[in-house]
């Protein structure tokens, strides 16, 4: 029987591994991760998550899901919108970020549930949580098409789900970005973590992600309606939001 592939950023490897090289990505960048997003995005990540925030319509009360949740930016400012009576969980494959976001939240005074588990493989129950998100996790899971439906599904009816994610830049900046993207960052990961690689990987995911339009259009295969886009930064980044009926 022929092993399925599927790309790791430009390679492609056995689907059964790819979470395997997510992992080492992570397990390796995990101690530096915030401190090279604002090198990186020169601090710009900040604000697309406010605005991921300020989208989503949560309110007191709300219960919310954050998968791939990672150093868990949005749960600490999810946390703060829901306030006691409602509830954020914190989720992310990958332990060292998990446990990175954990200790994170305490420190800010937040007992938050945290749970180490697939995006594609949701353990909480259907029709759960008002609010969805995923920052800059879809792009490294194997099955995004799975991973959407699994998001869609522990959503209640009239729950919103929301992807930030890196997208395709604005056609005129391309040659730019790809220098940014292929030299620049390579060698910030060499200079801030000692691991030029990962950010090798990064770039390549981004290219391998699939562009807003595409990303639309899974979205409403998972079943979620009035799905819509908002680029910012010319296209780097977008925030796409749906919701379920």
């Amino acid at each position: 029987m022929t092993e399925k592939t599927t790309h790791f950023g430009y390679k492609q490897v056995d689907e059964a591994e790819k979470a395997k090289h997510v992992a080492g990505v992570f397990d390796s960048v995990a101690d530096k991760y915030d401190v090279m997003n604002d090198l990186m995005s020169l601090g710009l990540h900040r604000l697309w998550k406010v605005f991921a925030i300020e989208v989503s319509g949560v309110r007191a009360g709300d219960r919310v899901l954050d998968v791939a949740g990672g150093t868990a930016d949005l749960s600490l400012a999810f946390a703060r919108r829901v306030g006691s009576q409602g509830q954020v969980w914190l989720t992310d494959i990958n332990n060292a970020m998990l446990t990175r976001g954990r200790d994170r939240l305490i420190d800010h005074g937040h007992m938050m549930p945290a749970a180490q588990c697939d995006g594609e493989k949701l353990p909480f129950p259907s029709d759960y949580f008002d609010c969805v998100s995923c920052a800059f996790g879809l792009r490294n899971m194997t099955h995004k098409e799975a991973a959407l439906a699994e998001m869609a599904r522990v959503l209640r009816p009239g729950g919103r789900l929301l992807i930030l994610e890196f997208s395709r830049v604005w056609k005129p900046l391309e040659s730019a970005y790809d220098f940014y993207s292929f030299k620049v960052l390579p060698w910030l990961g060499s200079k801030v973590v000692n691991d030029p690689r990962s950010y090798r990987y990064l770039a390549e995911s981004i290219r391998m992600h699939p562009d807003q339009e595409t990303l639309k259009g899974m979205m409403e295969q998972a079943g979620l309606g009035k799905v819509e886009y908002f680029n910012m930064a010319a296209g780097v980044v977008a925030l796409h939001r749906g919701y379920k009926f």
